[in-house]
């Protein structure tokens, strides 16, 4: 291969190639998260997810808002909190429509086999579904391939939402 004309493939000084660096540096940097998670949910000590965000202010905002303690409800065994009494009794009416898919890890961790924690502000709604990712970095990359890796995710999520 000429890496003139492909400079993604340039060997770097140890002999990798940035692309092979990347990846594999990508997954190191996940596994160490994925060790401290544990069960299905991402939840804080507190069982509360979404490190405390709404989870329909994404849906009726396109944003993350952080909640209250004072107006919280739970489903599945996690916690939610909410910005308001209307998303509150949204949620409520239909929790599964806003409920994060993955137990609220990180998308692409999961299509990669692991189980990161998210940032609650890399997120993307695709076919209704709220998706996290572990950072904005993360999410762009998440972003180049949403189908391929919303499926690989999924097949991922069948062995690793109980471990």
């Amino acid at each position: 291969m000429n890496t003139e004309q492909n400079p993604g493939w340039q060997a770097t000084p140890n002999g990798w190639h940035r692309r092979q660096w990347l990846a594999v540096t990508t997954l190191v940097a996940l596994l160490p998260l994925a060790a401290e998670a544990a069960g299905p949910l991402n939840l804080n000590a507190q069982g509360v997810a979404l490190h405390g965000h709404d989870p329909v202010a994404y849906f009726m905002d396109g944003k993350p808002i952080k909640g209250t303690a004072e107006l919280s409800a739970s489903s599945n065994g996690a916690v939610y909190w909410f910005a308001n009494a209307a998303n509150r009794q949204a949620f409520q009416a239909n929790p599964s429509r806003y409920e994060p898919q993955y137990g609220g890890y990180c998308a692409y961790g999961v299509a990669q086999g692991a189980k990161p924690d998210i940032d609650p502000n890399a997120f993307v709604i695709v076919d209704g579904k709220l998706y996290l990712n572990l950072s904005p970095g993360v999410q762009k990359r998440w972003q180049a391939d949403v189908p391929g890796y919303i499926t690989q995710a999924n097949k991922n999520w069948m062995s690793l939402k109980d471990q």
